[in-house]
């Protein structure tokens, strides 16, 4: 896994700009975007996280809210636009992505053991993230984790002494 946030686009860097103090504004921030486009329309995909969970309401305040922003951008194009939470067990696709989850529930498949690590992110950093577990503390560097991903049950756990 990879510290650096994967490269985006010229348009999707464009639209990220445009969308961020909209976002910002309204306490959300942008996890995930996609422009593509398909038979003459444009499809704008977004993944936003406030550091608490995400219902549907917070997914229509979004979409109300950056809609004319993307309309003036891609003037006179159809636009489809999809707001959606990380969900409770996103596959976390870079290793940026950690610091929007601090305590939250992971699980890290590692290279090293060859088998799952699970606790709550502590601290993510640009060489790699610390998860409290239930043998303790443990620092894992990027180059050692294969995937991860949320982890819904270590959200609980968490509630108890680990």
């Amino acid at each position: 896994m990879r510290w650096i946030a994967k490269e985006e686009n010229a348009e999707a860097a464009a639209v990220r700009e445009q969308l961020k103090a909209v976002l910002d504004g309204l306490k959300f921030g942008l996890l995930e975007l996609t422009v593509s486009r398909s038979r003459g329309s444009v499809q704008v995909r977004v993944v936003i996280y406030n550091g608490m969970s995400i219902g549907t309401n917070d997914c229509t305040k979004v979409h109300r809210a950056i809609m004319p922003r993307l309309e003036l951008a891609f003037d006179k194009q159809d636009i489809y636009l999809e707001v959606s939470s990380p969900g409770v067990d996103r596959l976390i696709k870079e290793g940026a992505e950690f610091a929007f989850y601090k305590g939250r529930g992971v699980r890290c498949y590692r290279t090293d053991i060859t088998e799952w690590t699970a606790g709550v992110l502590e601290s993510a950093g640009e060489k790699g993230i610390t998860i409290k577990t239930n043998n303790g503390v443990e620092s894992l560097s990027y180059d050692i984790i294969a995937k991860a991903k949320l982890d819904s049950a270590a959200v609980y756990d968490s509630q108890q002494e680990v």
